[in-house]
């Protein structure tokens, strides 16, 4: 998201909580890092708007993203998902999301955590970090991963200095800012 994102969230109904308590703010929540790589992998192609206006139905179709609740699904969930109007329908994005979750799995027995897999490799380059998430996980292009580490604090730019959001977040010392 742009700068312009501190000027039109705030106050809108989907936007505003958004932007004042979650996008940039750091996380380590597995469940919560799941959802957002989620969250941004179905963005694509789409406006944030309808990927907000969705949540609460991707959160029940992917089982408040459980991770290993969602590593588990079948074919059977993927028929599922495709005919659940109120997500977005797309084979490629619903295949990633349960690819990625068994890959989370994963990341639990070489580095504890999702988080800690990310914090292991903090801090890189935009490029490093495409590379690196590609590498690792279904349907992560670059705009994606950016999107991604930045609405976790990993990344700089989520808001402008100016912007009381971006206070609440210095103050909780990001990643961004131990660099």
């Amino acid at each position: 998201m742009s700068a312009a994102y501190c000027l039109i969230a705030p106050g809108h109904p989907w936007h505003g909580p958004y932007h004042d308590t979650e996008y940039g703010f750091p996380v380590q929540d597995e469940a919560v890092l799941f959802e957002r790589l989620a969250m941004e992998i179905n963005q694509a192609g789409l406006s944030w708007l309808t990927v907000l206006q969705k949540r609460a139905a991707f959160r029940a179709a992917f089982a408040g993203f459980a991770v290993d609740t969602v590593a588990a699904f079948d074919a059977d969930d993927v028929t599922r998902l495709l005919g659940d109007a109120g997500i977005v329908r797309n084979r490629l994005k619903i295949e990633a999301v349960i690819h990625n979750a068994r890959r989370i799995q994963e990341l639990r027995t070489s580095h504890g955590s999702f988080h800690s897999w990310i914090g292991a490799h903090h801090p890189r380059p935009s490029e490093a970090w495409t590379r690196l998430f590609r590498q690792n996980f279904r349907f992560t292009g670059g705009l994606i991963v950016g999107e991604f580490l930045m609405s976790l604090g990993y990344l700089p730019g989520a808001h402008e200095p100016q912007c009381p959001a971006y206070t609440r977040i210095a103050a909780l010392s990001p990643a961004w800012a131990r660099q």
